[in-house]
């Protein structure tokens, strides 16, 4: 199943902060999980393309929210950019998430960089606008649109963390899959500490994912899910969800896939 385009999306954790530690220094587990992450992080759309989708939140009381996302990317010499617009329609009403706008940076062998921008009134209303500001390390552990998808989930930000670990080799959701172990040498009090993926062997793509809360606790759990193939062959994902397993919250973000 090929779900890079999702992979590279929300693309669904370069290497900031890399340690001064030598191969020797390291087990073949570490080794081969840190060959992984780089694998991983090199991946990159061939093409822009452009979808739109729905994105929806349940929160822990069963109240369902539903909102209208963009999303794009753009592919240029030395990165590519992925772009999400989560477009609030509700203006009135001061209680619903502001529309935002985020945007994130791919480049080879350097950190992510994130640039977000809120409108309180939806988007194209200038004078509800807030200026964009490029967010940095923890600032990322925020929910995008108050769902249970993080910012940095949607940059996979934990595949830069220094330490990456083979754990084992298993079948999942009838996948082959490595479990590759990322860890957080400095989590912050909201962020996470670890998080466990399953990577599919044969396409490299994100088959389920756990994280982590800073007391080593398990707080989310990630599945893409309605696999379907383009016009070039290529595997699309057609909902992306994730599981808050403390808060009993869920998020779904739904993409109107083209034929």
């Amino acid at each position: 199943m090929k779900i890079l385009s999702v992979a590279v999306a929300i693309i669904l954790f370069m290497a900031a902060g890399a340690t001064a530690e030598t191969t020797n220094d390291l087990s073949d587990a570490e080794i081969q999980g840190q060959q992984l992450a780089k694998q991983l992080l090199e991946q990159s759309p061939a093409t822009n393309f452009t979808q739109n989708g729905t994105l929806k939140i349940r929160d822990s009381k069963g109240m369902t929210t539903n909102i209208p996302i963009f999303w794009g990317t753009l592919v240029t010499t030395g990165y590519w950019r992925v772009s999400y617009v989560a477009r609030q329609t509700n203006y009135d009403n001061d209680s619903s998430p502001p529309s935002v706008e985020l945007a994130i940076i791919h480049r080879n062998g350097e950190p992510n960089e994130y640039d977000f921008s809120e409108y309180k009134g939806g988007v194209g209303r200038s004078q509800d606008f807030i200026p964009a500001r490029h967010l940095h390390e923890n600032q990322v552990m925020i929910p995008f649109v108050k769902s249970d998808f993080w910012i940095a989930d949607l940059g996979m930000e934990f595949f830069h963390w220094p330490e990456q670990k083979i754990l084992k080799r298993e079948n999942s959701r009838t996948r082959i899959c490595k479990v590759l172990e990322s860890t957080n040498p400095n989590p912050s009090t909201n962020g996470y500490s670890r998080v466990d993926s399953w990577i599919d062997e044969e396409t490299l793509g994100i088959v389920q994912a756990y994280a982590y809360d800073a007391q080593g606790r398990k707080l989310k759990e990630f599945y893409p899910k309605d696999f379907k193939k383009d016009v070039n062959g290529q595997w699309q994902v057609g909902m992306m969800e994730m599981i808050n397993v403390q808060t009993k919250s869920r998020s779904q973000i739904e993409f109107d896939l083209k034929n």
